[in-house]
């Protein structure tokens, strides 16, 4: 083996006919022979381009619609023979093979028939078998052979003729082969994902997950951490599919706090009301309704303003003008939203540094997906928690019951307490989060910390109760025991929403009762580690 390796004799097989003329004329152009399939032939000689089918060379037609025809020696052994191994120069000669240089190919399109919902007979016809044959086969042997499988790659591949007289470097072989395996095994990974879904198997006993780079991000959690953003081929809107229209280069921290930020701003319906969800480090330390986006950027803002400096703010409706020059006002890492107006984007132009994030939707509250979490040695997998509880789901546990208006706010702040860390207590009043206490080890702490952070911006506000005072408070699991119940009582909660299912309910319910509060029990925890 050398380090360069001439381009000779090409093989071209590709479902994604984009760039196919041009690569092959450039190829043709440099004096290439150029064997092609099915598709790509017809296309490449409708084009005027000379290319011999693979068929003519096998002696065997396409058969099966289309199912055989690189299934054969003369491809394979053409891909695999080691051109500096006698033994395999001497079978090639005795058969009639004829060394493969190059190949290009990509796959059936598997993930788009999956993407938009194709029955399981249009999916098993989508599974490309050839195709990855054929590129392992060509990637295995990338001391001699140039494997080429994604459209992105075919300047590059033009470029390195270029550079080395009609050849490729070692170098060069050895990346594409990484890329053309990562490509099948990410292939393969989607067919088996797919495949245990389509029969009903919850925990297949493997299951292989795959991803491909949208972005190298400068470092991770810290700056010691190298990191990159890889995307699931998922449609799901969201950070991995909007579009940046400003700003600075998204880090890891800010793909976390974002993404966060618009599952939580999802949960409310844009047709029924305006919702804004503001986040530090995960957790929300602002979120409201309001009649409009700027009303509820206020009420999200004046839960915690200390904290929200340097947030993320996700918006359910499409950004406007009014709201756009209430957020500028303080210094904002990212807003996303669904869609901004022209004067919105004029006004955020003014702030290089504010990252502008726009999709095309929501994500789907409740819709089924599957989330993971490696650990050491392994990979945690469950489905999202997509649980809601509706008004008919409440289950009034206390003598007293909670008004129509304390029922509202109940349930907004169970929405909430579904995306905050736990142990999570969230003190609700007239649509609007106005204190949260997030990952403490104790309930009791959480409930003192939400409770702090409520004195303490009525305080700023100039108010003379704090803003708990009157508040809904939702807890996303049991009080173990009565403690933190009473704690919130004691900042002026009036209303209590929480699963119940502790051995101690009773003492709780008898708490809740003799501090005059309304409680209802959801039947369901929202843990979130």
């Amino acid at each position: 083996m050398t380090d360069l390796s001439p381009i000779r004799r090409a093989l071209i097989s590709v479902s994604d006919k984009t760039g196919l003329i041009d690569l092959a004329r450039a190829l043709a152009d440099r004096g290439v022979e150029l064997l092609s399939t099915g598709g790509s032939a017809a296309a490449i000689r409708d084009a005027g381009i000379a290319v011999k089918d693979v068929a003519d060379i096998t002696n065997f037609p396409e058969m099966m619609d289309g199912r055989v025809k690189t299934l054969h020696p003369k491809v394979h052994g053409g891909l695999l023979a080691l051109r500096d191994n006698d033994d395999h120069v001497a079978a090639m000669e005795e058969h009639g093979i004829g060394a493969i240089d190059l190949l290009v190919v990509n796959l059936y399109p598997f993930e788009a028939a999956l993407a938009r919902g194709a029955d399981y007979a249009e999916m098993i016809e989508n599974i490309d078998i050839g195709g990855p044959a054929m590129i392992r086969a060509a990637a295995k042997n990338h001391g001699f052979v140039t494997t080429v499988v994604d459209v992105e790659d075919y300047a590059a591949l033009l470029g390195e003729l270029d550079n080395n007289d009609g050849a490729t470097t070692y170098a060069f072989r050895q990346q594409q082969a990484q890329i053309a395996y990562a490509r099948t095994g990410a292939y393969d990974a989607a067919v088996s994902t797919w495949m245990a879904s389509a029969i009903g198997n919850e925990t297949p006993r493997r299951r292989v997950f795959a991803g491909e780079l949208k972005q190298s991000l400068r470092y991770g959690e810290n700056s010691h951490q190298q990191a990159a953003f890889y995307t699931d081929g998922s449609a799901r809107p969201g950070v991995a599919t909007a579009v940046q229209l400003q700003g600075k280069e998204l880090s890891y921290n800010n793909i976390n706090d974002t993404d966060a930020a618009y599952e939580l701003v999802a949960e409310f319906d844009p047709a029924e009301t305006a919702a804004v969800a503001i986040i530090k480090h995960a957790n929300p330390c602002g979120v409201a309704k309001g009649a409009t986006l700027t009303e509820a950027y206020q009420k999200a803002f004046d839960c915690d303003r200390t904290s929200a400096f340097g947030g993320i703010v996700a918006l359910n409706k499409p950004l406007d003008a009014e709201t756009a020059a209430k957020i500028v006002e303080i210094f904002t890492e990212v807003v996303i939203a669904p869609g901004a107006s022209e004067e919105a984007k004029e006004i955020f132009a003014t702030k290089k540094n504010l990252r502008l994030l726009l999709t095309d939707a929501l994500p789907a509250p409740r819709a089924s997906i599957t989330s993971y979490r490696q650990v050491s040695g392994g990979m945690l997998v469950q489905d999202k928690d997509v649980g809601y509880v509706g008004m008919d789901d409440l289950k009034v546990v206390t003598e007293k019951a909670p008004t129509d208006a304390q029922m509202q706010d109940l349930l907004f702040a169970w929405k909430v307490a579904k995306h905050v860390k736990s142990n999570a207590i969230i003190y609700v009043k007239d649509d609007a989060t106005v204190g949260v206490g997030a990952g403490q080890m104790s309930r009791l702490d959480s409930a003192n910390v939400a409770a702090s952070k409520a004195q303490r911006m009525a305080d700023e506000l100039g108010l003379d109760a704090s803003l708990a005072k009157g508040a809904a408070v939702a807890s996303d699991a049991f009080f173990p025991f009565a403690d933190g119940l009473l704690e919130a009582a004691a900042a002026g909660a009036t209303c209590v929403i929480q699963p119940g299912g502790s051995m101690r309910d009773d003492d709780v319910i008898k708490a809740a009762n003799d501090a005059g509060l309304a409680m209802v029990f959801t039947g369901m925890r929202h843990f979130r580690h």
